[in-house]
């Protein structure tokens, strides 16, 4: 008789950030509660009501723990949490680590370096554990786009926006981190590169290099391109590293009044991959 074979089951994507979000809350209520253990319960509650501090935290630690409207959903990979949990969350836990941290440095300041080493270890490293998982909501919940980059399938990741190409429709949806922005008509689209108009030949070679498919052929230069032919995003030197290139998705509708060159957005390109997503998406644009 045939067995059936066992497969398990893969978690949706997303559902990884909220079982880490509920474990670093799960870790700080079980450390307050201890905390407050030697207390009277009646005394506890009446110093939590008398401090707003305490009233932030509980707040906090419900949206944490809690997370009300988080759903993992595999066209959000990025974004479980609805935006208004995301940016309360990045809140709290912003003015929680500035609490810890000025707690911290002004224990260190008062009782010395000795002290506050023994201190670190009669509280098994809670003194450092405390900013560091404040600090990890704040990199969890950080702005980003709704996907990585996938040529492939047509959806590009710029900073913290994500765009969406319909090959069939040709259709654009453009979104900013988990909002969406509006549906355009690809061909109405177009990428701006606001640096000047230098090397306008070998940008075009590099756009019609470009592979589609989702595979960059080793003798693509590294030199992005624009709609209109526009600068190099290579920068030389010690200027380059501080100045970060920007790109403006713009929207040329002759049909809708009012609406001519509309800015979609402006994004700074920090890293190679948002580099590579911008050149991709611009050779999208051109063939669409």
């Amino acid at each position: 008789m045939a067995r059936t074979k066992q497969t398990r089951a893969s978690a949706a994507p997303g559902a990884g950030t909220m079982f880490a979000l509920r474990a670093i809350g799960l870790v700080i209520l079980a450390r307050w509660l201890f905390s407050i253990g030697d207390m009277e319960p009646l005394t506890a509650l009446q110093a939590m009501a008398s401090s707003p501090w305490a009233c932030i935290n509980l707040v906090f630690l419900f949206l944490l723990i809690f997370l009300p409207g988080a759903k993992a959903r595999a066209e959000r990979p990025f974004h479980p949490l609805p935006q208004w949990l995301r940016q309360a969350l990045r809140l709290f836990a912003f003015l929680g680590l500035l609490f810890a941290i000025w707690s911290v440095g002004a224990f260190v300041l008062a009782a010395g370096w000795r002290r506050a080493f023994n201190t670190v270890a009669a509280t098994n490293g809670w003194l450092i554990a405390a900013p560091t998982l404040y600090a990890a909501v704040v990199w969890i919940c950080r702005p980003r786009a709704l996907w990585r980059t996938n040529i492939a399938a047509r959806r590009f990741a710029i900073g913290r926006y994500a765009i969406s190409i319909d090959a069939v429709t040709r259709t654009a949806i453009v979104w900013a981190e988990s909002r969406k922005l509006g549906q355009y008509d690809a061909r109405e689209l177009s990428l701006r590169w606001p640096d000047g108009a230098r090397g306008a030949a070998r940008m075009a070679r590099a756009a019609d290099a470009i592979d589609l498919s989702g595979a960059q052929p080793a003798t693509v230069p590294q030199i992005p391109h624009g709609a209109n032919g526009h600068a190099t995003l290579e920068r030389a030197g010690v200027g380059g590293l501080l100045r970060r290139p920007v790109i403006e998705l713009t929207w040329d509708s002759p049909a809708a009044a009012g609406h001519n060159r509309q800015t979609v957005f402006r994004a700074p390109l920090s890293t190679e991959g948002d580099r590579v997503a911008a050149r991709a998406l611009d050779a999208n644009l051109r063939q669409t």
